[in-house]
C-alpha cells in the first residue's frame, strides 16, 4: 500500500466549504428556472413555483426530522433537485406532444399529466430503493446523502404530480392565459379544424 495523499481539513475549511456547496445548490436553482421558463415558457413558470415550493418543504422537512446538511447531504438535496425538474420535464414534454396531435389545451394538460405519471412514480421508487439501501448499508455521510436524497424524492413526487397540476389547473382558470402559444411555438401548433 502506497500513501498517494495526506489533507488535513480544519473546521474553516468545512464551513467554507458547505459555504460554497450552498452557494452551488442556489446557483444550479437559479440556472435551471432561467432554462426551464425559456424553453416551456408558461409551464416552466409553474415549475420554478413549484420548485420554490420544493425547496421550502425540503427546508421544513429538514427542520422537523433532525438531518445535519453535510456536504454528502447537500448533494442529496442538490441531486433531488433534478429528479424533481426531470419530473417537470416529462409532464410538459407530454403536454406538448398532445398539443401537437391536435388536442385542445386542457385536454392536453390532463393526457400530459395521466400519461407521465408511470413514468415519474417509476423512476422515483426506483430511486428510493437505492437509498433505503445507501441508508440501511451505508455508514455515517453515506447515510446522511440516502436521507437527504430520500426526502428530496418524496417531495419531488409530490410537488410535481400536486403542487404543478394545481397550480396549472389554476392559471387554466384565466382566459387569457388558455392559448396554446404560451405552451407551443405558434408554428408547431395544428391549425384547428374548426377554423
Amino acid at each position: 500500500m502506497k500513501i498517494i495523499e495526506v489533507r488535513s481539513i480544519g473546521p474553516s475549511l468545512g464551513v467554507e466549504n458547505i459555504r460554497r456547496s450552498l452557494i452551488a445548490a442556489l446557483s444550479g436553482l437559479v440556472l435551471v428556472a432561467l432554462f426551464m421558463v425559456s424553453l416551456y415558457r408558461l409551464p416552466g413558470v409553474v415549475a420554478v413555483l413549484a420548485l420554490s415550493l420544493y425547496a421550502l418543504f425540503n427546508i421544513s422537512v429538514y427542520s422537523i426530522v433532525p438531518v445535519t446538511l453535510t456536504l454528502p447531504g447537500i448533494a442529496g438535496f442538490i441531486l433531488s433537485i433534478g429528479m424533481a425538474v426531470d419530473a417537470n420535464v416529462l409532464i410538459f414534454e407530454r403536454i406538448k406532444d398532445e398539443l401537437r396531435s391536435g388536442n385542445t389545451l386542457i385536454r392536453s394538460i390532463d393526457k400530459g399529466f395521466s400519461e407521465a405519471f408511470s413514468s415519474i412514480f417509476d423512476g422515483h421508487f426506483t430511486t428510493l430503493i437505492s437509498c433505503m439501501a445507501l441508508f440501511f448499508l451505508g455508514t455515517g455521510f453515506v447515510k446522511g446523502f440516502a436521507a437527504t436524497l430520500a426526502i428530496g424524492v418524496l417531495l419531488s413526487l409530490f410537488t410535481a404530480l400536486t403542487c404543478t397540476r394545481t397550480i396549472l389547473r389554476f392559471l387554466m382558470g384565466y382566459q387569457v392565459l388558455r392559448r396554446p402559444g404560451y405552451f407551443l411555438p405558434e408554428k408547431q401548433i395544428p391549425p384547428s379544424p374548426f377554423a
